[in-house]
């Protein structure tokens, strides 16, 4: 049995300033966003859409304020409304609790205002960057795992990789932002990349990568300490279960649209008059 490492969430202090770990692994995943993105736009079927590196660089900013604005919204308003009464809390994101439904939300609401500025459409910004998401995903997790958040549920002390987790109690338990990492990031992120590789029709892409989370997410729910728990037809469902069951069924819808129509992405009217 493992007891967590318990790692000082203060990666390095400049004067009085203390940088995070946490923010640290944000820093990460935007820089992967940016790396597979430049990866991404050489792809024949991506650079034939017109899409180039000042793009990914706008929608990059864009991006970071859906990710920070949506995630803390999010995981105040679907898991500590409490924090409404101290309004000041909200904005300490370095102490960690960023929603991922809230994020992904954010993301679409601020791709939808880039999009509107830049002239394409949203479903075919939606399809690029969605092969980037997973891995900065699993960045965040990682930084739930330094910060000892998410505590897994009891598990048994035989289990090689149970864990002590910190200011929770003596009991061994799956280190449960670890699986999500593993699960919801970078295993989804091995499957969805090679399918984003090829031309699809519009949206195919976003649609599999919503699914593939979704399932994911609904799976690793299991081994994590919910937030709060309720019965459905006689089994128990967990709040992330509750959020991601929207995201399956309109995943599915999604492809089923996307495949039907077989619609593929256009360049936007100012990149095809150039």
């Amino acid at each position: 049995m493992l007891i967590h490492p318990m790692p000082n969430p203060v990666a390095f202090s400049i004067g009085p300033v203390d940088i995070h770990w946490y923010g640290l692994m944000y820093v990460l995943a935007f820089a992967l966003f940016i790396a597979l993105g430049r990866v991404r736009i050489r792809q024949p079927h991506i650079a034939a859409l017109g899409w180039n590196n000042q793009d990914l660089d706008d929608m990059l900013f864009y991006g970071m304020l859906g990710v920070v604005l949506g995630g803390r919204l999010g995981e105040v308003i679907f898991y500590q409304p409490h924090l409404f009464l101290t309004p000041l809390e909200i904005f300490k994101v370095w102490h960690g609790g960023m929603s991922f439904h809230g994020g992904f939300l954010g993301v679409l609401i601020a791709m939808w205002f880039w999009s509107r500025k830049s002239g394409r459409n949203l479903l075919d910004v939606y399809d690029f960057i969605a092969p980037m998401v997973p891995l900065g995903y699993a960045c965040g997790r990682l930084g739930n795992f330094i910060n000892a958040e998410l505590p897994g549920r009891v598990a048994d002390a035989a289990l090689p990789w149970a864990m002590i987790m910190p200011n929770v109690d003596a009991l061994p338990r799956h280190p449960s932002s670890l699986y999500q990492m593993l699960v919801d990031g970078i295993v989804v992120f091995l499957v969805l990349w090679p399918f984003a590789r090829r031309a699809r029709p519009r949206l195919a892409v976003g649609a599999m990568y919503t699914l593939l989370y979704g399932c994911a997410r609904f799976f690793t729910e299991y081994f994590r300490t919910p937030d709060w728990e309720t019965t459905v037809l006689g089994l128990p469902i967990t709040s992330g279960q509750v959020l991601s069951l929207p995201m399956i069924v309109a995943a599915i819808a999604m492809l089923v649209w996307s495949y039907r129509r077989n619609i593929y992405g256009a360049a936007p009217a100012a990149a095809q008059r150039a």
